[in-house]
C-alpha cells in the first residue's frame, strides 16, 4: 500500500500539461466523459476571458488504466494546449530567446517574488508556471479520485455564494478593466466517521483540507462549517448536540455547525468547506509597478485573463477535496484493491 499522491508539470503556454497520480487502488472503473465534463466546467463561468474560447481541454490517460479500469500502477494524464502553436517560439525548450521579456511585474502575482527567488530576468519564467492554468491537471486528477469515491458512495458538489449579486459586480468590474473575487462552497456527502486523526498535527483532516484549498491559486481564506462566525457565538450556539435514533440504531445531530469535522476527524455529517478567492491580479486597467529592467515606475503587464474565475475555482475546489478525502479513505481502509476497501468499509460501518 502507498500513500495517495500527485505531481503536476507544464507551463501555461507550453505544449502540454501533465500529471502523475500514484496510489489509486486497482479495480476503479474510469469514466473519461465524466472527467472531461469537469474540465469543461472548469473553463466555464460568468466572467471568464478569451483563452476559454481557444482551449477545449480533453484529458488523455497514458498509463495506469487498462480496459477502463485502474490496475494499481501510477496514472499518467496529459492535456494538450491548443494555443501552443502561437507560442512555440516564445516558449521553445531549446534555441535562442524570442519575444519581449516581461519586466513590468504585476502586484498580487508571483512575478516579482519568483523572479527574485529564482534569479531570473524575465517574469515569464515565473508566470507561466504560477498561472492557474496548472489547475487543469488538478481537475483531471480530482476526476480520477471522484470515480474512486463514487464507488464508496461519497459524492462531492460545489456552489458559488451570492451568485446573482456577483454577476452584477462582474459586469461593473469588466466595464472598468477591473477584477473581482468571491466565495465558493464545497460539500462532501457520505464520508464515514473517523477519517483523519487527532493523534498528530499533520494527520488532522481539517488541516489537510485547509492546506489543499489554500494551495489553489488566489485563495486567501478557508473555513469549515460555521468557520469565522464562531468568533461571535457562544459555545451553546456553536457545538452540535448529539442524539441517538432507536429505530435506526444510529447516532445523529440536528445541526452541522462543525462542518462534518470534530477533533481533526470526520464525524459522519456532511463536510462543508468554504473558500474566498481574491480578485485576479491581471487587470485590463493595470496597477502601478516598477519595471525590473529600468527600476522606473510603469503600468503592470497585461496577460490574457478573466474578470472573475470563482466558478472555475469551485470546480478546482471539488477536485482538491476529492483528492484529500480519497487519500484519507485509502490511509484508513487500504490502497491495493477497491474490492478489499469496500469490504473493509462495510465491516467498519456495521459496528457504528
Amino acid at each position: 500500500m502507498s500513500d495517495l499522491r500527485f505531481m503536476t508539470a507544464g507551463e501555461s503556454h507550453g505544449s502540454t500539461l501533465t500529471a502523475i497520480l500514484e496510489g489509486i487502488p486497482a479495480g476503479v472503473k474510469i469514466n473519461l466523459d465524466s472527467i472531461n465534463n469537469d474540465l469543461f466546467r472548469r473553463q466555464q463561468g460568468y466572467g471568464r476571458g478569451g483563452r476559454m474560447k481557444i482551449e477545449s481541454d480533453k484529458v488523455e490517460i497514458v498509463s495506469g488504466v487498462r480496459f477502463g479500469e485502474t490496475i494499481g500502477s501510477p496514472i499518467t494524464l496529459l492535456v494538450k494546449n491548443r494555443d501552443w502553436e502561437n507560442w512555440q517560439k516564445k516558449m521553445s525548450v531549446f534555441g535562442e530567446p524570442f519575444g519581449d521579456k516581461v519586466t513590468a511585474v504585476r502586484p498580487g502575482h508571483a512575478d516579482l517574488v519568483g523572479v527574485i527567488k529564482y534569479d531570473r530576468n524575465d517574469a515569464r519564467d515565473i508566470l507561466e508556471r504560477s498561472s492557474a492554468r496548472e489547475t487543469t491537471m488538478r481537475v483531471a486528477i480530482g476526476g480520477i479520485c471522484k470515480e474512486f469515491l463514487r464507488a464508496c458512495n461519497i459524492e462531492i458538489s460545489s456552489r458559488v455564494e451570492n451568485y446573482e449579486k456577483l454577476k452584477k459586480k462582474i459586469d461593473e468590474a469588466k466595464s472598468k478593466g477591473d477584477t473581482v473575487g468571491g466565495i465558493f462552497e464545497v460539500t462532501i456527502k457520505g464520508v464515514p466517521i473517523g477519517l483523519g486523526s487527532h493523534i498528530q498535527w499533520d494527520q488532522k483532516l481539517d488541516a489537510k483540507i485547509a492546506m489543499a484549498m489554500m494551495s489553489i491559486q488566489a485563495i486567501k481564506g478557508v473555513e469549515i462549517g460555521a468557520g469565522f462566525k464562531c468568533a461571535d457565538l457562544f459555545g451553546s450556539q456553536v457545538h452540535d448536540e448529539i442524539f441517538y435514533n432507536d429505530s435506526t440504531k444510529k447516532i445523529y445531530r440536528k445541526t452541522n455547525r462543525a462542518g462534518g469535522i470534530e477533533g481533526g476527524m470526520s464525524n459522519g455529517e456532511d463536510i462543508i468547506v468554504r473558500a474566498v478567492m481574491k480578485p485576479i491580479p491581471t487587470l485590463m486597467t493595470p496597477l502601478k509597478t516598477i519595471d525590473l529592467a529600468t527600476k522606473q515606475q510603469v503600468s503592470a503587464s497585461k496577460e490574457r485573463s478573466d474578470t472573475c474565475a470563482v466558478e472555475a475555482a469551485a470546480v478546482v475546489g471539488e477536485a482538491m477535496m476529492a483528492f484529500v478525502i480519497a487519500q484519507a479513505m485509502i490511509n484508513k481502509f487500504g490502497g491495493d484493491s477497491l474490492n478489499d476497501i469496500l469490504e473493509f468499509l462495510k465491516v467498519y460501518n456495521s459496528r457504528q
